[in-house]
């Protein structure tokens, strides 16, 4: 099949070249993100293949059909981004990467504690101007503390388990509760009472409609004074408004970010040289306690090797006519 792969950078060229001569899949790469005007560089292709900011809605599918596009192949695990009864409609698959090195994320979830615990980041900048004073480098210790985790899916779990080997107490939220971590010793609450007992909070949840703005005023509240919160998952299930708010008053002590509501006009793009337009990240990036990175936990080796090849399985069999293990339905 030939596959029309959009927001492409030279990571995703790379694992996807090493496995291609494995396959009869040929790929078209695209630098562009996909949106109704780019969606004209798939003509010709039979499959597509989007990233997590590529949002596809109902024009746009209807204008695949007509390009003979009969699959999207998602190199993600999320889907909100999908208008999928829109896909129902017009006939499309829509298959995604449901797992894909959970350690990959979880891993880089606790380097932002222990970069925000440490400042590790504000060493690092002070050293390469040879300035080795230790002042206003004091930090805290991670070992005893209770960290509050919301969802205990692959990646949630794997972030538990790290907590564990650094020696907290480790709650959790999720509508299902995992019998593994029970026996782990986390413990399940009521999402409030995790809230207002943890030292840090983690979010390790989908978004869904219910889980949309899931951190707000109400929620913020609930929570300790000075707070660690910590997101890798979904921009959108924390309110940036609110969160300003609560990092001005010392609500919310430190704040580690991987996503951002607003992430798709920003992330993956060099605006070095321009002006920050967005006035709510540029205003997050003013606290000193604040550390935000570009979406990039899941950027692990293994996790590119993971993402490639689960993506071409699954164009593999919708192209055999197989069942599609991975398919998201509408």
């Amino acid at each position: 099949m030939k596959i029309a792969c959009f927001s492409t950078k030279s990571y995703d060229r790379s694992s996807f070249d090493r496995l291609l001569p494995e396959s009869d899949h040929s790929f078209s790469y695209f630098e562009a993100k996909l949106d109704f005007h780019t969606l004209s560089l798939a003509e010709g292709h039979q499959a597509i293949c989007s990233f997590v900011n590529d949002h596809i809605d109902a024009a746009m599918m209807k204008k695949m059909a007509k390009m003979g596009i009969g699959l999207i192949a998602l190199r993600c695990a999320g889907y909100n981004q999908i208008d999928l009864k829109a896909a129902v409609e017009n006939g499309i698959k829509i298959v995604r990467v449901p797992a894909y090195s959970p350690e990959a994320v979880a891993e880089h979830a606790f380097a932002l504690i222990l970069t925000l615990a440490r400042k590790t980041h504000k060493a690092y900048n002070r050293v390469r101007d040879n300035n080795f004073s230790i002042e206003g480098l004091t930090g805290v210790n991670i070992h005893g503390k209770t960290i509050g985790v919301i969802g205990t899916g692959a990646i949630g779990r794997a972030f538990c388990r790290i907590a564990k080997g650094f020696g907290c107490k480790v709650l959790a939220y999720d509508v299902v509760e995992n019998e593994e971590m029970k026996k782990l010793g986390v413990t399940y609450q009521p999402i409030d009472e995790v809230l207002g007992n943890s030292h840090i909070i983690s979010l390790h949840c989908p978004l869904t409609p219910e889980t949309h703005h899931l951190i707000n005023a109400e929620t913020i509240a609930q929570m300790q004074d000075g707070v660690a919160l910590i997101n890798t998952s979904r921009g959108a299930l924390v309110e940036t408004k609110a969160v300003i708010k609560a990092l001005k008053t010392k609500k919310i002590g430190f704040l580690g970010i991987d996503v951002y509501e607003q992430e798709e006009n920003i992330f993956f793009k060099n605006l070095s040289e321009e002006i920050m337009q967005d006035e709510q990240i540029a205003r997050l990036m003013t606290f000193p306690n604040v550390l935000v990175t570009g979406h990039q936990a899941f950027l692990t080796k293994e996790a590119l090797a993971q993402i490639s090849a689960t993506t071409l399985a699954n164009i593999t069999a919708f192209e055999k006519g197989e069942e599609l293990l991975n398919e998201v339905k509408g």
